[in-house]
């Protein structure tokens, strides 16, 4: 069985089956880079504004710690709880709103920044058992419970050479003064939340690409895929066709007046078509009416077909005369023998006669390609 007809998907995601499947909530997700940024975020707004957490701390301790008599009779935990709140709080959110803005950030911008509203309705394969065990024993199940294992290697192994580094000094805090005791503390569980941050980067810096190229893999396109979005992006056939008539009737409506009095039209063999007269009593030489390319040309083979008028396909005098001279301009004069070989020959047709159709040599400085640049 062929490729094609197989409908096996060998082809990577174009741009917009990327951009649609982002519209339907299918986009770039890496867990392990958002705990990260959060985490980091969390970490360097502790180290910013610690002085004002860990003196509120040490208000709170102090404060909870020393009472004297009469404080044990008139005993107010309400009082207490709120003071501490209101030292305590402040530093506190500032640190929240940091890390959540920072996680909807990353992830947003993962995302393509886009919100899906739709991943918040109910769905029900979410609870359903079996798509759970699915999930769990699948091959994205797997993945993650290795990511899983891995990130726990790591960051254990970041927490015990924490643990052996300060076990000893944390035995003896019970020596020091309380004020002492915090400030230890403090640093210390800075430093290892600093450690551990650091681990959890380089998680996601691995599971990012991994997430990329899973993401591309179940993007991936068919050559059915591939037929059915080019004809979303082109139109089918038939829509071509209609567009292309649309432009051949605009193009219709500028050139059709000037060329009724036209007497003959140059063609090459498709994109490019000239129309001509020629009167003596107006000009002595044959005169351009109109021209054009592409769309336009075509139209003036439609008109010329509808009116009768000669058309003569001679490619090299084609985009000679184009390129040349413009419309309602004499055609150049190292082109009148050429021209005047045309004339002569639709004459004769106007006569009744069949003459052979005329062998017309342009001169070389006057040939072009279809760019308009000069023939080599």
């Amino acid at each position: 069985m062929s490729e094609e007809s197989s409908g096996e998907k060998t082809f990577e995601p174009t741009e917009k089956r990327k951009s649609d499947a982002a519209k339907k909530g299918d986009v770039l997700r890496s867990k392990e880079v958002g705990t990260a940024a959060a985490m980091a975020t969390g970490t360097l707004m502790l180290m910013i504004i610690g002085p004002w957490l860990f003196e509120s701390v040490t208000q709170v301790a102090l404060a909870s710690f020393r009472f004297d008599h009469g404080q044990l009779q008139n005993l107010a935990p309400q009082a207490m709880f709120s003071s501490a709140a209101e030292a305590l709080l402040p530093p506190i959110f500032a640190i929240g709103l940091a890390v959540i803005g920072m996680t909807v950030a990353s992830q947003l911008l993962l995302g393509e920044g886009r919100f899906v509203p739709d991943q918040l309705k109910f769905k029900g394969s979410r609870i359903n058992p079996l798509a759970g065990l699915k999930r769990i024993f699948g091959t994205q199940g797997l993945i993650e419970l290795g990511k899983g294992i891995l990130k726990l290697l790591l960051l254990g192994a970041i927490a015990w050479w924490w643990a052996a580094s300060n076990i000893p000094i944390v035995m003896g805090l019970g020596r020091g003064t309380l004020s002492g005791q915090l400030a230890y503390a403090w640093d210390a569980g800075l430093g290892l939340v600093a450690l551990l941050v650091i681990g959890l980067c380089i998680i996601a810096v691995i599971d990012y690409p991994l997430q990329r190229f899973q993401r591309s893999k179940r993007l991936k396109m068919s050559h059915k895929d591939m037929r059915d979005e080019n004809k979303q992006s082109e139109g089918s056939p038939e829509m071509k066709m209609a567009r292309r008539q649309r432009q051949r009737d605009l193009a219709r409506g500028g050139v059709s007046a000037a060329m009724k009095d036209a007497q003959f039209v140059i063609v090459n063999p498709m994109h490019f078509s000239v129309a001509l007269s020629y009167d003596p009593a107006i000009a002595p030489a044959p005169i351009v009416l109109a021209k054009g390319r592409g769309e336009t040309a075509l139209a003036m083979r439609d008109i010329a077909a509808e009116d009768g008028l000669p058309v003569l396909r001679y490619p090299a005098l084609a985009r000679s005369v184009y390129f040349t001279t413009r419309t309602n301009q004499m055609v150049r004069e190292e082109l009148y023998v050429a021209i005047a070989s045309l004339v002569a020959f639709v004459l004769s047709l106007k006569r009744g006669e069949r003459p052979d159709m005329p062998a017309i040599d342009v001169p070389s400085d006057l040939r072009f390609d279809a760019e308009g640049k000069p023939e080599a």
